[in-house]
């Protein structure tokens, strides 16, 4: 039995494609590029496992919630692959230029001039604000599921995955570190952050460990993407909790010094340009999955 492959199945085969190439391509700046490679492809044979046990299970929905979480998995496992890709791709970043950019817009650089709001208080909300992008995109998921809305769950997630793959490619174009790192130098004080956010700073630092994922802000894009589709979808209630969530998040992002400000600026276009794409190539690989199993179908009728 071959296992029939959903929009989103398609869409992360397809990236990781892409990023297999890509590692093949940096070998020869790049010793890791194997260890790379055999991750990429790992990760495809663990997509198209989970595909074709859902198949295989039918109307159950064992098969549903395993392929969800075979494909939500994959995306830690990716983003902290890219920092070993981005080294072998480029001999530097691109933080210079994206400072210039900033000093060019606003004639300071914004993380500095934030420092006179800066306070215990404030850093601690912003905080938690930061990290809410890692929960968001999850409370729209159960939230549609909750409701039985599956179908509705699949055109959101599709779109989540489309945002998540374009922020990667923008980190592949164009990696930096952010302003934590280079203008550290220039910064008067800390960000007056207690022992629990310490902590927290301390936890994400470990776990990303891609550092050159600053443009564009994926934080800014995903969370404006879940904030779309939660509109979208008339999730008016989690909409409503959403939207000073979301705006804070956005603040965080400049706040903490994990981004300039240009990079939030290409994440609300990146927001623009997920809406955009996402329905018309949803629809496009649909119906390649379509014609897959038509050929199927054929294939088993000849035998």
């Amino acid at each position: 039995m071959r296992p029939v492959l959903k929009p989103s199945d398609l869409l992360t085969l397809f990236f990781l494609a892409l990023l297999a190439a890509l590692a093949v391509f940096s070998a020869p700046a790049n010793r890791s590029w194997a260890g790379l490679f055999a991750t990429y492809a790992a990760l495809a044979v663990t997509i198209l496992a989970a595909a074709l046990y859902r198949t295989k299970a039918g109307p159950s929905k064992k098969g549903f919630y395993l392929s969800v979480v075979t494909t939500v998995i994959s995306l830690p496992i990716i983003f902290n692959s890219l920092g070993t890709l981005i080294a072998g791709l480029h001999a530097t970043t691109f933080d210079s230029q994206l400072i210039a950019i900033d000093l060019a817009l606003f004639g300071v650089h914004p993380t500095l001039w934030l420092e006179r709001l800066i306070t215990p208080l404030l850093t601690g909300l912003l905080q938690f604000a930061y990290i809410s992008y890692y929960f968001i995109p999850l409370a729209l998921g159960v939230a549609l599921i909750a409701k039985g809305r599956f179908g509705e769950f699949e055109e959101v997630l599709f779109g989540i995955l489309l945002c998540f793959y374009l922020s990667y490619l923008g980190y592949l174009l164009v990696p930096a570190i952010g302003p934590r790192f280079t203008l550290s130098h220039l910064q008067t004080g800390d960000l007056q952050v207690s022992p629990l956010i310490e902590t927290i700073q301390e936890v994400l630092n470990a776990l990303e460990k891609n550092k050159t994922d600053a443009f564009p802000s994926g934080h800014t894009a995903v969370s404006l993407v879940c904030l779309y589709y939660a509109w979208k979808e008339r999730e008016k209630k989690l909409f409503a909790v959403l939207i000073p969530v979301v705006t804070g998040l956005l603040i965080s992002t400049v706040y903490l010094r994990y981004h300039y400000v240009i990079d939030v600026i290409a994440g609300i276009a990146l927001t623009g340009l997920t809406i955009a794409l996402a329905p018309g190539l949803r629809r496009l690989l649909s119906a390649a999955s379509r014609r897959l199993r038509t050929e199927r179908t054929s294939g088993q009728g000849d035998s």
